[in-house]
């Protein structure tokens, strides 16, 4: 496996920070962010269970311009 680095989060010091590639071989994003408080995990559960292989992350805002070049790169590569 392969994976192409994005960028991390530009806002902190480059360390254990929120991270975002994309594994062009198996067509899919890959996103380091932080676990989530209970009462974020508890919301997320209202539409539905969070399986034993899936979790959620939080990403701070600041990076979105992240997510859309992590898109960007897919969409040119064909990724679909």
């Amino acid at each position: 496996m392969t994976l192409r680095f994005i960028a991390k989060d530009p806002n902190t010091n480059g360390e254990n920070c929120p991270t975002v590639w994309i594994d062009e071989e198996k067509q899919e994003f890959v996103i380091q962010g932080w676990n989530p408080d209970e009462d974020t995990r508890t919301e997320c559960l209202t539409t539905g269970p969070i399986p034993d292989t899936e979790g959620v992350v939080r990403l701070p805002v600041r990076m979105a311009g992240v997510l859309r070049e992590a898109c960007d790169v897919a969409e040119g590569t064909n990724l679909r």
